[in-house]
């Protein structure tokens, strides 16, 4: 059970895909016990309460103070208001503003302290461009509405942890993004979520961006014009970060204990490795908000949404995450995950 007062606030995610159902396996399972609220929709939840066959019921809140967790209860603040269910795995706009708003209702809760962390269940792009969101995903929804102009993605389980220079954008879009200031960011989150994380020296690796990285300018320059400037700079500062390694190595010696947290150039190069040890012990952890974020390592799969199959163990890893999160800031991050 989390060491705090205030519940963690769980977002609905897009109502079309698999968020309700996981968070409904999740916060009716039998050794549950972290204090949580939905940020959603009550006919949706509802719904996915009785998908998963239990006997329990909403209880719909203003604000989390209101909040009651005695049994068979999952207390919801209303985001939201669908007059009938959604279709499963379908993409409109509906859904996509649903989802929108459900996040960004979470965020004010954050900010102003009311609950100690933030999980969001997952999200669809096409639904959010279909209601008008400029933004491609969480993060950017996070850091505009969260005031943090220097965010970054962290995927971690228990062996590996990587951070991204860039996100979401196209591989063309990459080259324009790697640059002396991004480096300096990424590291500089890196080096603050280990920390966070309990690391009280973090061994930060950066990958390069080309083949072998670089092999010394055969392969392209970035490695020696950008990227390692910026390791040399972060150097100066006392971090413990080398690199450019090549990124089809470096996260093998990660795993073998050799750093403690990646620095990866683009989305794929850091997600594939994490991903590929299992969605289900992966999570999404936002570096540089005033407040702690995490989420599942997966998506809204409306291939199988409204099928109660959904396994929802990535969800209550993300809970844990943040959980131990706020324990290792309330103790001085001393403990590691």
């Amino acid at each position: 059970m989390q060491d705090v007062k205030a519940p963690i606030a769980i977002t609905m995610g897009d109502p079309a895909g698999i968020g309700p159902e996981i968070i409904a396996k999740t916060l009716t399972a039998p050794t549950f016990t972290t204090q949580c609220v939905v940020i959603g929709d009550p006919l949706v939840m509802q719904g996915a309460i009785q998908q998963v066959s239990v006997n329990w019921s909403i209880h719909e809140i203003k604000s989390p103070e209101e909040a009651n967790f005695s049994a068979n209860t999952i207390n919801l603040i209303a985001s939201s208001h669908f007059t009938q269910l959604p279709k499963v795995g379908e993409i409109n706009a509906d859904n996509g503003k649903a989802a929108f708003d459900a996040i960004v209702t979470a965020i004010e809760l954050a900010k102003t302290d009311k609950v100690s962390a933030l999980v969001t269940a997952p999200i669809h792009k096409e639904s959010l461009s279909l209601a008008g969101i400029k933004y491609p995903g969480h993060t950017e929804i996070l850091a505009h509405y969260g005031d943090s102009d220097k965010v970054a993605m962290m995927l971690a389980n228990q062996e590996l942890r990587t951070v991204l220079v860039s996100i979401h954008c196209s591989i063309r879009e990459v080259l324009d993004r790697i640059n002396f200031d991004g480096q300096i960011q990424a590291i500089e989150l890196a080096q603050q979520g280990a920390k966070a994380l309990g690391f009280q020296q973090p061994r930060i690796a950066v990958a390069g961006l080309n083949p072998h990285a670089g092999e010394g300018g055969l392969f392209g320059r970035e490695e020696i014009d950008i990227i390692q400037p910026a390791i040399k700079a972060s150097q100066a500062k006392g971090y413990l970060v080398s690199g450019p390694w090549p990124g089809d190595t470096v996260f093998m010696q990660a795993r073998q204990g050799k750093f403690d947290i990646v620095v990866a150039q683009y989305h794929d190069q850091g997600l594939i490795p994490v991903k590929y040890m299992g969605i289900e012990a992966g999570v999404n952890i936002t570096l540089g908000l005033t407040f702690i974020r995490t989420s599942p390592d997966h998506g809204t799969a409306f291939d199988i949404a409204g099928k109660g199959i959904a396994d929802h163990a990535s969800l209550e890893t993300a809970i844990s995450y943040a959980t131990q999160l706020i324990n290792c800031k309330n103790q001085g991050a001393n403990h590691v995950l």
